[in-house]
């Protein structure tokens, strides 16, 4: 039987079990960007390598997920903000979506998120996304913890800038050379899937349904996920740490809905597209209201 665990694995998992149980796992995430998509093909190799250096602190972030048997925290480890950080229009405006403390509840299917944007304080409160998980005959080991695969399909809303792509032009439409003094949107070259494939790896050895990010779900900790061109991978697990966690929700900011963040977030938007279109980037522009 492919997905039989011996023996000593169920009771091995059992004794993780014991009253205050808690473990700590991780994660480190990568997001890919190919700058040619973005005009980088008439850039120099020295000019990509100093854009993809100042955006990495953007694409690549550590982060510590806290659990015990129901709950878990998720947040980026914090560190110092790298020189240079938000020194453009687009640097600044993803540096304006800081997302603190992540916690989730398993037995309530509570989600609630920290979230701060234009110097305003959020607390998003949703239940867990439902993702209908579709467990596939394949295995591997990520370090020394034998993983089994999952794979499901994810709605996008028209928010998540992680799979923020430029629009294909038709193939019988040439690129024009257009007037350089032209004042262009950025956000017209952008569009969002509605949908992207999910691949989770999960082990059964730690038999928790909690995951990194929003993910969770499944019977065993998710070690790895990719998801579109974003790669979450288990770097360390420490299971019953001596130092225990305060594994509870954050609590401060106006509490409000996924679909109420959304909507805050796109008329924010919409404001700074008229501001940028309308005024070429004067006037008002960083204040939230």
């Amino acid at each position: 039987m492919k997905h039989f665990i011996p023996l000593f694995l169920t009771l091995f998992s059992i004794t993780l079990f014991a009253q205050d149980f808690q473990g700590k796992a991780i994660y480190q995430s990568k997001t890919s960007i190919d700058l040619d998509k973005w005009g980088g093909n008439r850039m120099s190799e020295e000019q990509k390598k100093m854009i993809a250096e100042r955006m990495k602190s953007m694409l690549e972030k550590t982060y510590v997920l806290s659990f015990n048997k129901t709950e878990s925290v998720y947040k980026e480890e914090e560190k110092l903000d790298a020189p240079g950080r938000g020194g453009n229009m687009w640097g600044g405006m993803m540096s304006s979506f800081t997302a603190g403390p992540q916690y989730k509840n398993i037995k309530t299917q509570q989600l609630i998120q920290d979230q701060e944007f234009f110097g305003k304080q959020f607390l998003i409160n949703d239940s867990l996304p439902k993702l209908s998980w579709k467990m596939e005959n394949e295995t591997k080991k990520i370090g020394q913890y034998m993983c089994f695969k999952a794979t499901a399909v994810k709605k996008l809303d028209d928010m998540d800038w992680k799979s923020m792509r430029r629009k294909r032009k038709p193939d019988n439409k040439k690129e024009k050379v257009s007037d350089s003094t032209a004042v262009k949107d950025p956000m017209d070259e952008i569009e969002i899937p509605e949908e992207i494939n999910i691949t989770a790896w999960y082990t059964m050895q730690i038999p928790v349904s909690h995951g990194p990010g929003e993910y969770s779900g499944l019977p065993g900790l998710i070690l790895e996920v990719n998801a579109d061109r974003t790669t979450i991978l288990c770097s360390k697990i420490v299971l019953n740490p001596s130092e225990k966690t305060d594994i509870k929700a954050p609590s401060k900011g106006k509490e409000v809905t996924k679909k109420e963040y959304t909507e805050i977030v796109k008329k924010k938007m919409e404001e700074m597209r008229e501001m940028y279109g309308g005024r070429r980037g004067r006037g008002h522009g960083g204040r939230f209201h």
